[in-house]
């Protein structure tokens, strides 16, 4: 009879922890599952925020595929995230061989990643306002700075105003915002890799490059393929820093900084272009492109792996 009173007993305190679970169960549900299959359905609808929603089957999606300002759309979100990646990845890499090297190892390695993640909790609200003021192509100090050292004193460069040169102006303050978040990871996983590698390497002579290129880039595959699928999703999903820089979803000057998450706020949240149905076949439509493309880069990455 004891034992069976406490095994009651356990079975009540375990059902206890279910009410602290409810609170947390209720919200996800409510706010990150229910929208995902509503915006699945409204995506087969012509739903344009009012009103009941009529099924209209895949039109949405047939609309989509053969949208041009889509597809220009997600080549400009491609082209600015590109240059994000390939710059934001190239500082970490070589913050990571600084810091990570035996001949000349660093103090204060805390204090630097705090330094270098610091623009990473940064609003981005703030992060745009201070580069509107800094690149303003007549009062900004970038090319005050310029000109008081002879380069374009005449011809100030429109850094946000020129269409060539505004998407790449964007990829560097995105690479200035995140290099912090991808050398921390990267330093992580570097001083997860055991010592004697290291050690053995620089007994038997080996180069910091070679040692970083043959224990070090193979040890930190799982790592990458985390950073890169990350930073993918968060690249096609780019939407604060275009959107307050250009000053609305037309994404000028002449478009160019128009991402796909832009052309959807469009058509989703605008008055006057109000096609939520629309707007949700192109969140499913990116998010088809994203799970493809992820499916792809970690293949990739597998098996290079193996």
């Amino acid at each position: 009879m004891r034992k069976a009173g406490e095994n009651r007993k356990k079975r009540n305190v375990n059902k206890m922890g279910y009410l602290f679970v409810v609170p947390f169960a209720v919200t996800f549900l409510i706010f990150s599952v229910y929208p995902v299959f509503r915006t699945l359905f409204l995506s087969f609808t012509d739903f344009k925020g009012f009103g009941d929603p009529n099924f209209v089957g895949a039109d949405n999606y047939t609309r989509v595929v053969g949208d041009k300002f889509f597809w220009r759309a997600l080549g400009n979100t491609i082209r600015i995230w590109s240059v994000n990646i390939i710059l934001q990845l190239g500082l970490a890499f070589l913050l990571t061989i600084v810091f990570s090297d035996m001949k000349y190892r660093l103090r204060g390695l805390g204090i630097y990643r705090a330094v270098y993640y610091l623009p990473n909790i940064i609003a981005a609200t703030s992060v745009a306002f201070l580069f509107k003021t800094l690149l303003d192509w007549r009062y900004g100090s970038v090319n005050q700075i310029l000109a008081s050292v002879g380069i374009n004193a005449t011809d100030p460069v429109n850094w946000l105003g020129n269409s060539s040169v505004a998407p790449y102006v964007i990829s560097v303050i995105g690479a200035w915002m995140w290099f912090g978040n991808s050398f921390i990871l990267l330093m992580a996983g570097v001083q997860g890799i055991p010592s004697d590698y290291f050690e053995a390497a620089a007994i038997d002579g080996a180069g910091r490059w070679k040692v970083f290129r043959k224990i070090t880039i193979p040890l930190l595959r799982p790592i990458l393929l985390y950073v890169g699928i990350t930073s993918l999703i968060g690249g096609l999903q780019m939407f604060d820093l275009p959107f307050l820089i250009s000053g609305g979803t037309a994404g000028n000057p002449s478009g160019k900084l128009q991402t796909v998450i832009m052309y959807l706020y469009k058509f989703g949240f605008e008055i006057g272009t109000h096609q939520v149905g629309y707007a949700a076949a192109i969140a499913y439509t990116l998010f088809a492109i994203i799970l493809i493309v992820s499916v792809v880069q970690y293949r990739l990455m597998r098996e290079k792996e193996d």
